[in-house]
C-alpha cells in the first residue's frame, strides 16, 4: 500500500495499491507504443501541447499548490511559487526546444557534416517529495519536447501529486501514455530498469538512492543523470552587505522548511563579523511564526515526515556532543523542527560533513580567503554555493575555485530554466535545464556526406 498522509495533521488522506509486475510490464509496453507515435509529431504540435500545460498550471495553480501542501507540508505560499516556476519552464522549452534540437552543421574535411539530435525512447525518472511538481516537470518537459516518453516513479509519500501530474498532461492533449506514473515501491525499480525498452534513467534524490540506481543502470549499460544531495556553502566575507546576506541566508536555509538540496547549509563566515552575523540570523529565526502551512501568516512549516525530523535531530545532537554550540532552536515536536543555529561547527561533525535536510544552520568561521575556499570544498558534495562580498572581482576568483555545479555571487542560490543545473562529486553528474539539459536524453548523431 502507498499512503498519502498530511504531515501537519497526521491525517491519512488516501491509500493506493501498488501495481503488480504484470501491470508494470503493460505500462512499459504502452510507453514503447506511445514513443513510436510521439517521436514523429512535429515540434509545432509539441509546442502547442506544452503551452497548454503552462497555461493550465497558471490557471489552476491554487488547486495544484494545495495538493502539494496537503501531501508534503510545504507552505502554501511556497507551493504557489513552485507551480508558477513549473509553468514558466514549460513555456521556455515550448519556445526553445526546436532551436536547441535543430541540425547543426559543422566544418570538417567532409563536404558536409552535421550533428542531428534523436530521442532515446522510454526514460524512467525516480523523483523526490520535496518539490513534487518541479522535480518531475524539470525532467519531463525537456524529455518530452525532445521526443522521448516518460515513466515516473515518484516518492511514496506524494502519490496524489504523481497521479495529478499524469492526469494534467493527459488533459493537455498529449498522446496517450507519453507520460505514465508507476505506483510502485522502491524494490520494484530494478525490475523497471532491467526492461530493455527502458533506455535511460533520471534520478533526483539522496546520495544512497542515486548510487544504487546508477549501479543497476550501469549493469544494463544505460544512461543516467543524477541530481543528488548537497551541503552548499554560504561564504560571507567581512566586506559583505551583511543585511542582504542575512535576508538571503534566512530564505535559503529555511525555504521549504530547509528541505532543499540547494539550500545554504554550511555558513562559512569571516571571523571579524561572525558574532554580528549569528546575532542577526538568530533575531530573524526566533521571530518566525510556526503553524498550519495552509495559512498565509505561517512562516515556518513542518517537515515532510517524522522520521526525517528524527534523523535531523540525531545529526544535531551528535554535532553538539562533538563541540558545536546551540545558539537557538533545537526542539522537535513530531514533524515540526524549530529553526536552529549551531555555531563553532567543524569538519568531523555531522553538521559539517553530512547533509542537514531541515531547518538547521551550521556556522563555521574563517580568517583568510584561502581558508574559506578550503572549508567550502571540504565536503563530499558539490551542488551549489554562494559568495557574499562587495568585491566582485575577488568573488569571481573565489567562484572559479569552488567545487560546485553553480556559484551565485550576492544572490540566492536557485535553479533557473535558462541555465544548466547539476552537481559534481557526490552531488551527482549530468545536467538538467537550459540547452544542455535537453541534450542528456538524446542521441547526438554525427552525419558526414561526401
Amino acid at each position: 500500500m502507498i499512503a498519502s498522509i498530511n504531515p501537519f495533521s497526521g491525517e491519512l488522506l488516501k491509500v493506493y495499491t501498488a501495481i503488480s509486475s504484470k501491470e508494470i510490464t503493460e505500462k512499459i509496453l504502452n510507453a514503447d507504443v506511445a514513443f513510436h507515435v510521439w517521436k514523429k509529431i512535429p515540434f509545432a504540435d509539441r509546442k502547442n501541447m506544452m503551452m497548454n500545460l503552462s497555461a493550465e498550471l497558471f490557471r489552476n495553480k491554487e488547486q495544484h499548490a494545495k495538493l502539494i501542501t496537503l501531501e508534503m507540508g510545504k507552505l502554501l505560499t511556497e507551493a504557489f511559487l513552485e507551480i508558477e516556476k513549473c509553468a514558466r519552464m514549460c513555456k521556455y522549452y515550448a519556445e526553445n526546444a526546436e532551436v536547441f534540437l535543430s541540425d547543426k552543421q559543422i566544418e570538417t574535411d567532409a563536404e558536409k557534416s552535421f550533428i542531428i539530435y534523436e530521442p532515446m525512447g522510454v526514460v524512467l525518472s525516480v523523483m523526490p517529495w520535496n518539490f513534487p511538481y518541479w522535480q518531475v516537470l524539470r525532467f519531463a518537459v525537456p524529455a518530452l519536447m525532445a521526443g522521448n516518453v516518460c515513466l515516473l516513479k515518484h516518492a511514496s509519500n506524494v502519490p496524489q501529486c504523481a497521479m495529478k501530474i499524469e492526469s494534467l498532461i493527459h488533459d493537455c492533449r498529449f498522446p496517450e501514455n507519453v507520460f505514465q506514473t508507476l505506483l510502485i515501491e522502491s524494490d520494484k525499480v530494478a525490475e523497471v530498469i532491467s526492461n530493455p525498452i527502458v533506455k535511460a534513467i533520471s534520478v533526483t534524490g539522496s546520495e544512497r538512492a542515486g548510487s544504487m540506481i546508477a549501479a543497476l543502470a550501469g549493469k544494463q549499460i544505460k544512461k543516467t543523470v543524477l541530481e543528488l544531495g548537497g551541503s552548499d556553502p554560504f561564504i560571507v566575507l567581512d566586506d559583505a552587505d551583511i543585511h542582504k546576506a542575512i535576508v538571503n541566508a534566512v530564505k535559503s536555509r529555511l525555504g521549504n522548511a530547509g528541505q532543499s538540496c540547494i539550500a545554504a547549509k554550511r555558513f562559512i563566515v569571516a571571523e571579524k563579523i561572525q558574532e554580528e552575523f549569528i546575532q542577526q540570523l538568530k533575531a530573524k529565526f526566533i521571530l518566525l511564526k510556526a503553524g498550519d502551512p495552509m495559512l498565509a501568516e505561517t512562516q515556518i512549516g513542518v517537515m515532510a515526515r517524522e522520521d526525517l525530523a528524527v534523523e535531523l535531530e540525531e545529526q544535531m545532537d551528535k554535532s553538539i556532543a562533538l563541540g558545536a554550540q546551540l545558539i537557538c532552536g533545537g526542539k522537535r515536536v513530531k514533524t515540526f523542527f524549530e529553526p536552529t543555529i549551531l555555531s563553532q561547527v567543524k569538519p568531523g561533525m555531522p553538521a559539517f560533513d553530512e547533509e542537514l535536510f531541515g531547518p538547521v544552520a551550521a556556522v563555521t568561521s574563517f580568517n583568510t580567503i584561502e581558508q574559506a575556499i578550503q572549508l567550502a570544498n571540504e565536503s563530499r558534495f558539490g551542488l551549489g554555493a554562494s559568495v557574499w562580498t562587495t568585491d566582485l572581482p575577488k568573488a569571481f576568483q573565489i567562484a572559479r575555485q569552488i567545487e560546485a555545479g553553480s556559484v551565485y555571487i550576492n544572490s540566492l542560490m536557485k535553479s533557473d530554466q535558462r541555465l544548466p543545473f547539476g552537481g559534481t562529486k557526490k552531488s551527482g553528474y549530468g545536467r538538467e535545464l537550459g540547452q544542455q539539459g535537453i541534450y542528456e536524453f538524446v542521441n547526438m548523431k554525427s552525419v558526414l556526406m561526401n
